[in-house]
């Protein structure tokens, strides 16, 4: 098949989850176009023969405001399928994808290719934030050939915020677990504790949902019962927030902001424990790989995380802002290393049971051709 793959190149899970099953689609044989207006930051990692990338050159006119990204992504589309005959637009996010790729066929029906959207979850925030929106992502989605979530979590808040009757497909993410792998990767652990410091860690795009002064707030409690160091992996609104905060809670010295990093699996391979206390989470892609490097993740309950993580079995769960609990199980995970390393264990298991890419692309494969 010929795949388009329209995608955000940000620092997020959507992003990740739309070129890493590109990259594996062109492995399987397909030929794959990754469209998006700057080049997503995993897809250079391995290339592969049968994938493409087109950058989308957004244009701002002065006499309106904003910019046209919507428009510009979806004549971006427009040359692509005429040039390549795509049968198929997986757009990853209602609103602008999938609008863009509708409309990009709209314009040129002389390559009538299949759309397919996934929702990642902010497709739904959106909605709560700006009603206006509302009519608009709800089109996207009836208009959609095809429409998977990444979780049963996100599907019943599709259906119970859109009122959506057409079918719905729940397709999980998944991880490389020959990437995401203890042990594999170069580790720089006496870099970040020279003196053998338990290593804590956090990774996402620094937005509110996030809860970022939540993570700093759980080390503080842990500091005050060992030697720690906590390591934040990305960027976005909320760090300066958290970095005012360790300052004021006077542990900036212990803690790297390290910004956004491409190979993230070489932080995984070295750290103990990942904090995770998200307002919610669509699915936690983040913490899946962390699963996958044998880490013990401590998680909120929001959105589809408790359907990845098992409490006290390959991970720990609390309720959303109960920092003092999620301090409590992080200390007690990085006190006792055996127990530590059986839920790490515990949890690569289950990511090798349930979360293949072998087991999860050929999914999204019989759904094109099921559109087809």
């Amino acid at each position: 098949m010929k795949i388009g793959i329209i995608c955000a190149p940000t620092y997020g899970g959507s992003g990740v989850v739309a070129t890493e099953l590109g990259r594996f689609l062109a492995r399987r044989g397909h030929q794959v176009h990754v469209i998006s207006t700057a080049m997503p930051f995993r897809l250079d990692a391995e290339p592969a023969d049968e994938i493409f990338f087109h950058e989308v050159q957004t244009v701002n006119y002065p006499v309106l405001p904003g910019d046209l990204a919507g428009i510009s992504i979806a004549g971006k589309t427009v040359q692509v399928a005429q040039d390549y005959k795509l049968d198929i637009v997986h757009a990853h996010y209602a609103i602008p994808h999938a609008i863009s790729a509708w409309l990009a066929r709209e314009t040129s029906p002389s390559t009538p290719f299949k759309v397919v959207t996934t929702l990642h979850g902010t497709d739904i925030t959106l909605v709560g934030r700006a009603p206006s929106f509302f009519p608009i992502a709800r089109f996207a989605i009836e208009h959609s050939d095809a429409v998977t979530t990444v979780s049963n979590w996100l599907k019943d808040e599709t259906i119970r915020e859109f009122g959506i009757t057409t079918p719905i497909h729940v397709i999980p993410n998944f991880v490389d677990i020959s990437k995401f792998k203890r042990g594999l990767a170069p580790c720089r652990k006496s870099h970040y504790a020279p003196k053998g410091e338990k290593i804590l860690m956090h990774m996402s795009n620094f937005r509110p949902v996030k809860r970022v002064q939540d993570v700093i707030r759980v080390f503080h409690k842990v500091l005050q019962e060992m030697p720690a160091k906590l390591l934040m992996i990305g960027d976005g609104p909320e760090r300066d927030g958290a970095y005012m905060l360790a300052k004021e809670l006077q542990i900036g010295q212990h803690v790297y902001f390290l910004g956004k990093q491409e190979h993230i699996e070489n932080f995984l391979s070295c750290s103990d424990l990942m904090l995770f206390p998200s307002e919610y989470e669509s699915f936690g892609l983040a913490a899946l790989e962390a699963m996958s490097s044998e880490m013990v993740v401590i998680a909120s309950r929001g959105g589809g995380l408790p359907d990845l993580i098992n409490d006290g079995v390959d991970g720990y769960l609390a309720d959303v802002g109960d920092v003092d609990t999620m301090a409590c199980k992080a200390i007690e995970a990085l006190r006792d290393d055996d127990r530590r390393k059986r839920m790490g264990q515990a949890a690569r298991e289950k990511a090798r049971s349930q979360y293949l890419p072998e087991a999860i692309v050929p999914q999204y494969e019989r759904l094109y051709e099921s559109v087809l």
